[in-house]
């Protein structure tokens, strides 16, 4: 019996392009996928939305996305920051691509203790990692966290008679490494500027310090932002960092906003040229006013 006949596709991705226009990222984007986050030497398992571009010379027609689904079927390591930067060089040397960058986007669960009754529950905390690898800086790290706080409006305090308006609100930090940072450190950050924590669990015991606690420790936005930002500028491990709190207002229809940018110390770069910062890669128009 005759073998099958072996059939041979045109590869028209390596074909030649002549319009002399090089792409700075071309890949693909909001795939999600089961991965395993390396969380205290425990895997963790989640379920992240990715980005995956690279770079593409002038002279190539395309670049192969199949091999991008090939390089996350592949994984099967628990990821921690230093596996991530392999994950991103493993992606380029697949590609043949110089530059690239992977954006992870995931879910990351922390077990906290009530403050009073000490009842333990899962509290869940939005985390991106961003690594990507430059012609002018090589590798580079950020990670961003988005952390559920509570705020106590201090005007609200001091012209009230009794009670003040509190609000759940949101603490982002998008932060440029220049080492390992755990996620649980950035969160720390942000929960311990803000009027008080916020829990999953709370027992009436709990209810009442939380309440007092943020009755004793009022914040404006303002504070928010500005509080974090001290934290993160005595952190020798950032680079560079945008800071952004919005507070879900309990008395209005709208949020309010505040944002700190910090572009990083060149000199403390060794004087290198501007990747994409934190402080270049997220405007938000929310917050354009």
């Amino acid at each position: 019996m005759n073998a099958p006949e072996r059939l041979v596709f045109p590869d028209l991705q390596s074909q030649f392009d002549s319009r002399d226009i090089h792409i700075d990222g071309v890949g693909i984007k909001g795939v999600r996928y089961p991965l395993t986050i390396n969380a205290h030497g425990e895997p963790a398992a989640t379920i992240a939305t990715l980005s995956l571009t690279v770079g593409l010379s002038a002279s190539a027609k395309g670049t192969h996305m199949s091999r991008f689904i090939e390089l996350l079927e592949a994984q099967t390591e628990a990821l921690d920051q230093a596996h991530f930067k392999t994950l991103v060089l493993e992606m380029l040397e697949r590609l043949g691509a110089r530059t690239g960058a992977i954006e992870m986007r995931f879910p990351y669960f922390v077990r906290k203790s009530a403050p009073v009754s000490g009842a333990t529950s899962a509290l869940d905390y939005e985390v991106c990692w961003r690594g990507s690898v430059t012609a002018e800086e090589g590798y580079g790290f950020s990670m961003q966290v988005t952390v559920p706080v509570t705020s106590l409006c201090p005007c609200s305090k001091e012209i009230s008679a009794y009670g003040a308006h509190n609000q759940r609100s949101h603490v982002t930090i998008d932060a440029e490494l220049a080492g390992a940072m755990a996620i649980e450190e950035l969160i720390e950050i942000a929960e311990g500027c803000a009027s008080c924590e916020v829990y999953s669990l709370l027992k009436r015991a709990d209810e009442k310090y939380v309440t007092e606690t943020a009755y004793d420790n009022p914040k404006f936005v303002e504070d928010l932002v500005r509080d974090v930002a001290l934290a993160l500028n005595r952190e020798p491990r950032i680079l560079a960092y945008v800071v952004e709190a919005e507070n879900f207002e309990s008395i209005h229809n709208h949020s309010a906003f505040a944002r700190v940018l910090r572009p990083g110390d060149d000199a403390a770069r060794g004087a290198r040229p501007a990747r994409g910062r934190p402080s270049l890669r997220r405007l938000p128009a929310a917050g354009a006013a």
